[in-house]
């Protein structure tokens, strides 16, 4: 039996006044666009449907059509923003090198900058605004992102320096603690809406790294003068 999916597909040609499958998938990159452009401007509870519906020129029932409500279509908006936010797993692998902290200061300061970028800032606001009664967003927010994140970086410890000191059976709680250290902090003091200087961010991503990896790594530098 032949395979249906090597067979090329027959499309019915849309009928006059029907639109195109690519015509519906712009104009629904294009709602859901402006539709978190207006949540992130006036959060969940202000922003209307009707409002969506008139920003984007599109009548209200074809966007209850496409979503059943106000919450999945601030769902399907969100979470598309936070995939196409989130830092791709090629960007961390570009950086990767043997030196333990170069490869961890190059990590920390992608995620720093695309966490404190204005994208990055108005997403985790309304995250963390929205979360409260809509977990499911926060839920999204960390498997795609947070979980992801210690999941690559685990994997990064046992691949480049399991020799190093470090507890092969802790890597995913060691990668967990990098991500607080360095990321939280620049995450909790931009919550609250206090803003650093570059000179002082670099210089406290720095610190953090070098602090981290002299606790997590502690045979680091004998590995590398080993290699040497």
């Amino acid at each position: 039996m032949l395979d249906n999916r090597c067979q090329p597909s027959q499309q019915r040609r849309p009928g006059p006044g029907r639109p195109r499958r690519d015509e519906i998938d712009a104009r629904n990159a294009e709602l859901l666009d402006q539709a978190l452009a207006l949540f992130l401007d006036q959060g969940f509870e202000r922003t209307t449907v009707e409002g969506i519906a008139t920003a984007v020129g599109m009548a209200k029932r074809t966007v209850y059509a496409r979503y059943r409500d106000k919450e999945g279509l601030f769902k399907a908006a969100l979470e598309r923003a936070i995939d196409d936010w989130a830092v791709p797993p090629q960007a961390f692998c570009a950086i990767e090198c043997d030196d333990v902290e170069r490869c961890l200061q190059g990590i920390a300061r992608l995620l720093v900058s695309n966490l404190l970028g204005s994208r990055g800032l108005r997403l985790m606001r309304l995250v963390n605004c929205e979360s409260y009664h809509l977990p499911d967003i926060g839920r999204y927010a960390y498997q795609r992102v947070t979980h992801r994140t210690i999941g690559y970086l685990a994997d990064l410890f046992r691949r480049r320096w399991s020799g190093s000191g470090i507890d092969p059976d802790e890597t995913e709680e060691t990668a967990a603690a990098f991500l607080n250290l360095v990321v939280g902090g620049p995450a909790r003091t931009a919550a609250m809406g206090i803003g650093l200087p570059d000179d002082d961010l670099e210089r406290q991503t720095r610190f953090r790294v070098r602090i981290f990896v002299r606790g997590a790594f502690p045979l680091a530098g004998e590995l590398q003068n080993a290699a040497v």
